[in-house]
């Protein structure tokens, strides 16, 4: 059996994908990926030894700066991505009997597994990117937030801006290939039984009439590299530093500084993984050290708190680890949605507000480190336990039996 996985987006969109990868090839499938042309996926899917097709502009061109591309620049990417998906997915699903996508912006995935005759899946990484009364729609970038109190509303906005984007270039494509016409986009692409690939203990789907969702579990697989010999003799150092890191997010230098700053008032040391953002030591005490791509799942184990910008990865990373966790959302996708499962878990803590102040730090700092917190989450860690790869690996295989 072959398999064709899509996405596009950043780190965090791709390595639940490879997970799957993984565990697919194992019980005996072939499986290519569609991923953005960066170098950094290209090297990760070679060392699986999944054939990678790349589909639009590198991703970490369109996130080059410290804040969103305009408006009008996110609708251009939008539309030349609808596109290039048409351009580069029917010759990959060539040969393939199923096609999974992950992600809203996989526009034109379900119409190519249409006209090729295969089963098409999709998958959302968050509870909050599929539509239930039970919580309102995602920020979406570039797009107006609607005005409404009511998430039943606001999901109706949502589902026409989405229409207002994308069904004209996608009803245009569907034609060519001899397909019906599609009214309502978001809905199409989600499908009516969609997967969630999420840990039910750290983000449950809510039931929701209308919505067959199978949760599996998150997307992940086990690491075992070792820790650089630097960052271990820090680590052995001293008493366990509060990470702090933003992965393939760009935020402000400020941001890091505010919580190198916060992190010392608690009487902590600091960690800081550059990312996608460099972000760097504020100075050169010997209380802080920078890292870059380490190994999170044999770190996180040894931090005081890990702070974040709420991806899903790093979120369920952290639970896992047992790690108190601050979540500083950068108000995209679903950054709010997890900031606000570690507060209601208990978890760890949010500051107030888009723009964390020092005061709104040092409150979510002093709760995130207080032995309540972490209690909590050493007890929430060891509820982690579904691979939820291997779950979904099994379930699509089983059904193309």
């Amino acid at each position: 059996m072959r398999v064709l996985l899509s996405t596009y987006g950043t780190r965090g969109d791709v390595v639940p994908l490879e997970a799957l990868a993984v565990r697919l090839r194992a019980l005996g499938a072939e499986v290519r990926m569609c991923t953005p042309p960066d170098e950094e996926f290209a090297e990760r899917l070679a060392g699986i030894g999944v054939d990678m097709v790349p589909v639009g502009p590198p991703v970490r061109e369109v996130m080059r700066g410290t804040s969103l591309p305009s408006a009008a620049d996110l609708d251009r990417y939008r539309t030349e991505m609808v596109a290039a998906q048409f351009d580069a997915l029917p010759a990959a699903a060539r040969g393939c009997d199923a096609l999974v996508a992950a992600g809203l912006a996989q526009i034109a995935a379900r119409s190519v597994a249409e006209a090729a005759g295969i089963r098409y899946v999709y998958v959302s990484y968050a509870a909050v990117h599929l539509p239930s009364p039970h919580h309102a729609p995602p920020p979406r970038p570039g797009w107006p937030e609607p005005e409404a109190s009511d998430n039943r509303t606001l999901w109706e906005l949502d589902a026409h801006q989405v229409n207002a984007q994308f069904r004209e270039p996608l009803n245009r494509h569907r034609r060519a290939l001899g397909l019906p016409p599609v009214d309502n986009v978001r809905d199409h692409v989600l499908t009516d039984r969609p997967w969630l690939a999420a840990d039910p203990v750290l983000g449950a789907w809510p039931r929701t009439p209308g919505l067959d969702v199978t949760q599996t579990g998150a997307w992940s697989q086990a690491d075992e590299r070792p820790l650089p010999a630097d960052l271990t003799a820090f680590l052995d150092a001293g008493t366990p530093p509060v990470y702090v890191g933003f992965g393939s997010l760009r935020p402000s230098q400020d941001i890091g500084r505010k919580a190198i700053e916060a992190i010392r008032a608690q009487g902590y040391r600091a960690l800081v993984s550059r990312g996608w953002a460099d972000l760097e030591p504020i100075d050169d005490g010997d209380d802080c050290f920078a890292v870059g791509e380490v190994n999170h799942q044999r770190l996180f184990s040894r931090v005081a708190a890990v702070v974040h910008h709420g991806g899903a990865g790093t979120t369920v990373t952290a639970a896992r680890a047992g790690a108190p966790q601050v979540v500083i959302p950068l108000q995209l996708s679903d950054n709010p949605y997890w900031a606000g499962r570690v507060t209601a878990l208990g978890v760890g803590a949010a500051p107030d507000g888009p723009s964390p102040t020092a005061e709104s730090l040092d409150v979510a700092f002093r709760t995130a480190l207080a032995p309540g917190t972490r209690a909590r989450a050493k007890e929430l860690g060891g509820k982690i336990r579904t691979d939820g790869a291997a779950v979904a690996a099994g379930l699509l295989l089983d059904a193309l039996r």
